[in-house]
């Protein structure tokens, strides 16, 4: 093949609308591809796709207008369809990221003739009708794609889609990763939250959203002689201030959304990382990872997804069962009167984390499957 192989990402959204999880995940493939000779672009529909190109460090994002997102489903129009198809014209590899419907609409009618991968993200858990009307749909997706994609083997067990002996024997594991950067900090956020430094403290960082658990950590905090910070805004945060106030939690500090500067601080400072969700619509937890490159150890809880393959029992932090306020209490109390335990878990979250979580893991791992597919 002469020249770079291009590689085409697909998902609904994408910078610079505000980011989720999947656009992160995206970004960082993209980053760490390249320096292993892959060109990327990325397809996304927008609110407000003017320009209808950008061109970001890890690629060009090529839009589409969107013009409705019932259940988090965007939608586009007819342009949509023939600037996808031009754009997969123009790919050695087309690469799906799942779900989002809408990008089964697109491979079906636009057919492209690149090789195919579908990186499958999470099983579709609150929306259970779309799931049934979606279903047919979805299997012919599978079935046809070249490669499916778990990012752990834990949730590649575990779900349902996954374990169909119908495409099963196409399914490979990729964790997805992290790129190592040098990243400002601003520790002024330490005093806003009424932190002295070297006090230790537990930090969940995330979005404020119905499956991350976040009542269990509250319910915890009064069995915890140690302030616990959480950092970021979501539709749960009032009935959280709520609850603390109810039950006294008066060591749990919220921080509302914090700029990159104060995120850097509060995961090098902390304890303990702590994510306490309860749902597999936590099909990963990337901030895991995060908290993995700055070497703090974990606490989370064992629901069989991507969260207890990031954090292994003993060697990067401590498992806990779901909603159980006695036993998240136990963990971090446990981590709070053992330093030595602590650190060892935490020089075990960097070494796993420099082993299977880092841009050159990542790079590697997904160059090597392209560049596998488009020699076919």
């Amino acid at each position: 093949m002469n020249g770079p192989l291009r590689a085409l990402h697909v998902y609904r959204c994408y910078y610079p609308d505000p980011p989720g999880g999947v656009a992160e995940a995206i970004r960082q493939i993209c980053l760490a591809t390249s320096e292993y000779g892959v060109e990327s672009a990325i397809f996304a529909l927008s609110p407000n796709a003017r320009p209808v190109q950008l061109r970001q460090p890890e690629g060009t994002v090529i839009r589409s207008h969107s013009w409705a997102a019932p259940a988090s489903c965007d939608m586009g129009g007819a342009v949509a369809f023939s600037r996808f198809a031009r754009a997969a014209r123009q790919a050695d590899v087309v690469c799906y990221h799942f779900p989002w419907p809408f990008a089964d609409l697109l491979d079906l009618v636009a057919r492209p003739r690149a090789p195919r991968v579908l990186v499958y993200h999470s099983d579709i858990v609150r929306q259970r009708w779309l799931g049934r009307v979606y279903a047919p749909l979805m299997r012919r997706t599978l079935s046809s794609a070249d490669t499916i994609v778990a990012t752990s083997p834990n949730y590649a067990a575990s779900s349902p889609v996954l374990s169909d002996p119908h495409w099963s024997g196409k399914v490979r594991t990729i964790p997805l990763g992290i790129l190592e950067s040098e990243e400002p900090e601003e520790t002024g956020v330490l005093d806003r939250l009424g932190l002295l430094e070297g006090q230790p403290f537990f930090l969940f960082l995330g979005a404020l959203r119905y499956y991350k658990g976040l009542h269990t950590l509250v319910a915890a905090a009064r069995r915890v002689n140690a302030p616990i910070v959480i950092a970021g805004s979501g539709t749960e945060e009032s009935a959280l201030r709520l609850q603390s106030i109810r039950l006294g939690a008066d060591n749990v500090r919220f921080a509302g959304q914090v700029s990159d500067a104060e995120k850097t601080a509060l995961m090098r400072r902390c304890h303990a990382f702590v994510l306490p969700s309860h749902l597999r619509s936590e099909a990963y937890g990337m901030v895991l990872v995060e908290a993995s490159r700055w070497g703090r150890p974990l606490i989370c809880c064992e629901i069989g997804s991507g969260m207890s393959f990031i954090n292994v029992q003993g060697e990067t932090g401590l498992l806990v069962p779901p909603e159980n306020p006695e036993a998240l209490a136990r963990a971090m109390n446990t981590l709070l009167g053992d330093g030595a335990l602590a650190s060892r878990l935490g020089d075990g979250a960097r070494a796993r984390y420099e082993r299977m979580f880092s841009g050159p893991a990542l790079g590697a791992s997904y160059a090597a499957l392209f560049k596998e597919l488009a020699g076919r």
